[in-house]
């Protein structure tokens, strides 16, 4: 079992008629240089038609204040929901996709299919990411650093849903040259 995942809404469509939002806990980055990210999804799903025939969609990060639609997205088709409406959620338009984001999430990742690979109950559609749009509440306007903790992440585990803890360290910490650091995860038992 790999947990925590990203629990994430995924829009797609090209015309507000067929502007769909599917959950997505199958989600990550696969390449930093191009950027590129995928999505895994089951063929019997209503939105893989939309994705396999636009090769668009959006990753729209979530937060605990979006745990609700969050939820909802995932267990009701739109096949019978307009998820957009159902949810109070707005339709945003994107920057270089046809497929709308979601205004209300907190970060937006526009991507262009470049590779559909079937697996087995899903495919993976990997994606290159073409434009992120940040909002700017999260924006720390010292730095411009997007402030994660102040977001509020809203992760998936185990059947349940998670909205992310403290930080407990950065990347590298493990090796600072700081004698205390090293002195209390070098001690024997």
């Amino acid at each position: 079992m790999i947990f925590p995942l990203p629990a994430v809404m995924v829009s797609l469509g090209e015309t507000p008629e067929e502007y769909n939002i599917i959950t997505i806990a199958w989600t990550g980055t696969i390449c930093s240089d191009p950027p590129m990210c995928y999505i895994s999804v089951r063929p019997e799903r209503h939105s893989y038609a939309i994705l396999a025939r636009t090769r668009e969609f959006v990753i729209n990060l979530t937060n605990a204040p979006l745990a609700f639609a969050t939820d909802w997205c995932g267990v009701r088709s739109g096949r019978k929901y307009r998820k957009f409406e159902e949810m109070g959620l707005t339709a945003g338009s994107a920057s270089l996709v046809k497929a709308p984001l979601i205004e209300e999430a907190p970060i937006n990742i526009e991507c262009k299919v470049v590779e559909i690979k079937h697996l087995g109950t899903h495919d993976m559609f990997m994606a290159e990411v073409v434009n992120v749009k940040a909002d700017e509440q999260y924006i720390n306007p010292k730095n411009g650093a997007f402030m994660l903790h102040k977001s509020e992440p809203l992760v998936f585990a185990h059947g349940g849903y998670y909205s992310m803890g403290r930080k407990i360290g950065k990347f590298g910490f493990s090796v600072e040259k700081k004698a205390e650091n090293a002195s209390k995860h070098t001690k024997k038992k």
